[in-house]
């Protein structure tokens, strides 16, 4: 059973400026709830108990603010009998924390610092759940993308989610190369003749110990300026995958909503709001 997850929420979300100037990008809303509470409550129910998130050094950390109790709006709920809706003011179960880690946005950039950054702070040693904090799998009333990983890594090997788009799409995204259910690699936009399947990369992951020192490893030893390269995680599961690592493909038949373009927002507020 994996009881721990790392959500990376740091960054200035520069692709949806110029409302990321006010709202942390994770923290816009999708239906009646914020973009990262869908993976949040996911995990939740799929059985994790601590939540490591990344945040950036912005103060107040809106993230921060949602999962934590507000004792004076609990208060005028109760005091004007409202009791109905405190389940619905309180955001996380008491059997879950959330850890969080700060990441200065000056530093270096990119999927695998963060993850890097929460291994060395807490020195896991154990199976873990990767989720970005700007998109979701919305698969209402069936298996969830966390419980979908988890079956396929059976706690023992690391696992990526595939999500199955239409062979004309492939141009836009990392096209996973499968074999025997495994991961093979991940080609970066290919076209449509090369693509080697029509899953794609989403960025969630269950990650073991050995494939999570790999990715510290690689961002201790590499050195790029702001301007050269991100620290991009797909290239230490690369590395894992050449040396002999085992990452299993879990598919899922949920829709991948994201939440880092205007168009994909709007169109996941349309899914989860059923318009």
């Amino acid at each position: 059973m994996i009881t721990k997850a790392i959500i990376p929420v740091a960054g200035w979300g520069t692709r949806r400026l110029p409302i990321t100037k006010i709202i942390e990008k994770s923290m816009l809303p999708v239906g009646n709830r914020p973009l990262v509470d869908y993976s949040v409550q996911e995990l939740i129910r799929a059985g994790v108990k601590d939540i490591y998130m990344v945040i950036s050094n912005t103060e107040p950390c809106q993230v921060q603010e949602f999962y934590k109790d507000n004792l004076a709006l609990n208060q005028y709920l109760m005091d004007r009998g409202k009791e109905d809706r405190l389940k619905l003011a309180k955001t996380l179960p008491d059997d879950v924390t959330i850890h969080y880690t700060i990441q200065d946005p000056a530093s270096k950039y990119g999927t695998a610092v963060p993850v890097a950054m929460v291994v060395e702070e807490y020195n896991l040693d154990e199976p873990v759940l990767v989720f970005m904090g700007d998109d979701f799998i919305w698969n209402p009333g069936g298996e969830s993308a966390a419980e979908a990983l988890m079956k396929a890594s059976d706690d023992a090997h690391s696992a990526i989610l595939g999500v199955e788009i239409p062979r004309e799409k492939v141009e836009k995204y990392g096209v996973l190369s499968v074999e025997d259910g495994r991961l093979v690699g991940v080609v970066e936009k290919p076209s449509v003749e090369d693509a080697p399947s029509n899953l794609i990369n989403v960025s969630k992951y269950v990650m073991t110990p050995d494939l999570l020192y790999q990715i510290v490893d690689y961002v201790n030893t590499h050195e790029f300026g702001p301007q050269d390269q991100e620290y991009l995680i797909t290239d230490p599961i690369d590395e894992y995958i050449k040396s002999g690592g085992i990452m299993k493909v879990a598919p899922t038949t949920g829709e991948y909503l994201d939440g880092g373009s205007v168009e994909g927002w709007l169109y996941a507020n349309n899914v989860v709001c059923g318009t």
